[in-house]
């Protein structure tokens, strides 16, 4: 009998965990809903499906994703906030959930109040770049360049508020540089006035940057984060040139409508994880040029307070509005 109960132990031990609803049902018994803020075929829409099959082996359950693209994020995102917390609807988001209550004003939900962190899952390394007749080869040369010539620089971005114009903000916030604005919709508009010689300078997705900067169609001056690329092999971050306060935000992450049991949270939180740290979905990721940067809740909720409060004050001190 002994021997029967540590049999038993063992193999509780190596079962998958069940979490409960409020309701005491176990979790999940149903598909379960991903609703991703932006439209298929993007960074953030790309990374769901490839979570989509890893979680729905591992939660027993269809893993259906939802796109609602539109007015930076907040549709989906008050469409999640609105549902039901009962573990069955979690919203895939950019950077913008923790800028959009600076940039929209008052928004339709409260970001911290009406959703609940789950996890950060990815991180998109950015660059800096130029069109090739630029006469600057890396940031302190582009600054010289500005401040010798104010007003003469332009720089795009996919949008207002957009991670590439939020940055740009902050390199002529932080070096006190008079550089143009032009905001595009969309980062391809954008690049292909860059190449076009319209603009002068951006900062952009590695993923895109990278395959420009080997035609010669761009030069990259500078990498965004922590580390270099291995997509852009020798090109120095801000950091390392003496600017590290000359930083972007851009990078996916999944909530849960607010209220949502803490078990069902750990449960979906411990599944993404683990699916982030397979091998086969971070060479992927790879190829998308991202970096799986995977957070518990708590951790989550800390970067989000953190970019929230860092974003927000440029935000106001420039008086940057998307609505």
């Amino acid at each position: 009998m002994r021997l029967a109960a540590i049999a038993c132990a063992a193999l509780a031990a190596f079962a998958p965990a069940h979490a409960q609803t409020a309701s005491g049902q176990a979790w999940p018994d149903k598909p379960v809903k991903l609703i991703v803020s932006f439209a298929p075929g993007g960074v953030h829409d790309t990374l769901a499906r490839v979570l989509q099959p890893r979680l729905t082996e591992a939660l027993g359950q269809p893993i259906v994703i939802e796109n609602r693209p539109g007015a930076g994020g907040n549709i989906a995102a008050e469409a999640v906030a609105k549902s039901a917390p009962d573990g069955y609807t979690f919203l895939v988001a950019s950077e913008a959930i923790a800028t959009n209550e600076y940039l929209y004003g008052k928004l339709s939900y409260d970001p911290y109040k009406d959703l609940a962190p789950v996890a950060k899952l990815a991180d998109y390394p950015m660059a800096l770049i130029a069109n090739p007749s630029v006469p600057a080869g890396n940031v302190k040369e582009l600054l010289a360049l500005a401040k010798e010539k104010p007003g003469s620089l332009s720089y795009g971005s996919a949008g207002i508020g957009t991670s590439g114009h939020l940055a740009g903000e902050l390199l002529s916030s932080v070096e006190g540089i008079d550089i143009v604005h032009v905001p595009y919709k969309g980062g391809a508009p954008a690049l292909a006035d860059l190449v076009a010689g319209r603009i002068q300078v951006m900062f952009l997705s590695v993923s895109l940057s990278a395959p420009q900067a080997k035609q010669g169609r761009i030069k990259v001056l500078a990498m965004t984060g922590e580390k270099r690329s291995d997509k852009l092999p020798g090109v120095p971050t801000t950091a390392e040139q003496g600017f590290p306060e000359v930083q972007a935000l851009l990078f996916s992450s999944l909530l849960a409508p607010g209220g949502t049991p803490a078990a069902v949270i750990r449960r979906m939180n411990a599944e993404v994880v683990k699916a982030l740290r397979a091998p086969d979905v971070e060479k992927r990721l790879d190829e998308l040029g991202a970096v799986p940067a995977p957070s518990s809740p708590e951790q989550f909720a800390v970067i989000l307070k953190r970019d929230g409060e860092t974003w927000g004050k440029l935000i106001l001190e420039k008086n940057i509005r998307a609505d």
